[in-house]
């Protein structure tokens, strides 16, 4: 497996799927260091999502191990992982519409399966402590000012910033975003990149997908490059930014 280190929060070794003759991962391997934004870059098709749903357990991988904080999670169960300490906001918004933003926060603040129903239909006590993580980072993101709105009646951008704070109320491990800023308007991206760094701040572990590169390059500490299944280029923003490799792929696209 190789030597771990302290920092590294997730490690991706190998990693492998194949859909018939289509190499849509194809030997991955590259780690998430704790505490950072790294970003997971490449021209459209060339496996990021994929990537995300073989360590999120949408997937099962071919080959190849995933690992978080030093536990194996290939290949378990989607709630296994999530119980683990990965969070996911996926592309689309998947919040309940007839239900409040209070109420969808709510669902999150305790996503085993043993307790969903009882927790939609709140026959559990709310712990204060719950109370109070779901106060404090409604203000963080900025979603205060309409909790008791609908979701069905919240605009995308509004729906985004539920989607994040749903996210991150459980304190994960790796908080895991794909696309966090697609389709929002510049105001709201300026937002949610200093959301983001105001986790990294408070000591949080960020993997992203983005395909907006002026938002990804400005706010990650590392950048992976994926083309074709395959890592072609890690580093910094900066070297990301002039690497011959990187500039191909996307020139190709």
């Amino acid at each position: 497996m190789g030597r771990w280190s302290w920092n590294k929060m997730l490690r991706i070794q190998n990693l492998k799927k194949h859909f018939g003759g289509v190499r849509a991962v194809d030997g991955c391997s590259f780690e998430v260091k704790k505490g950072e934004i790294t970003a997971l870059i490449g021209p459209n098709g060339s496996g990021k999502t994929t990537i995300f749903n073989l360590i999120s357990g949408i997937l099962k991988a071919d080959f190849g191990e995933v690992f978080l904080n030093k536990q194996k999670i290939t290949n378990k169960k989607i709630y296994h992982i999530s119980n683990l300490g990965v969070s996911r906001l996926f592309q689309q918004a998947r919040l309940f519409n007839n239900l409040t933003v209070r109420e969808n926060l709510l669902l999150a603040s305790n996503q085993e399966d043993t307790k969903f129903w009882k927790n939609l239909f709140f026959k559990n006590k709310i712990k204060k402590y719950k109370i109070d993580d779901l106060k404090r980072i409604s203000k963080l993101v900025g979603i205060d000012g309409f909790q008791n709105k609908l979701a069905r009646n919240l605009s995308y951008g509004q729906k985004r910033l539920v989607g994040i704070a749903r996210a991150i109320l459980n304190y994960p491990k790796v908080l895991m975003l794909d696309e966090p800023v697609a389709g929002v308007n510049p105001l709201l991206r300026k937002r949610i990149a200093k959301i983001l760094l105001q986790l990294k701040k408070q000591g949080e572990t960020i993997f992203l997908i983005e395909h907006d590169m002026n938002f990804t390059l400005g706010i990650a500490d590392r950048v992976i490059v994926v083309d074709e299944g395959k890592i072609i280029a890690e580093g910094t923003p900066k070297q990301i930014k002039h690497n011959p490799k990187v500039l191909e792929a996307y020139l190709g696209e």
